[in-house]
């Protein structure tokens, strides 16, 4: 037989855990300029 979920079972099923790698994605999107760098031509070198 199934137990009944708990309020904190209940509360947390619907949330994910941020990664640290999620955390610093997020940063670098705030940081970097993405659109202004990858709308300009890349350089030859």
């Amino acid at each position: 037989m199934k137990r009944q979920m708990s309020f904190a079972e209940a509360e947390s099923a619907g949330k994910k855990r941020v990664t640290k790698r999620q955390r610093f994605l997020a940063e670098m999107e705030k940081v970097v300029p993405w659109q202004r760098l990858l709308s300009k031509p890349l350089l030859a070198l």
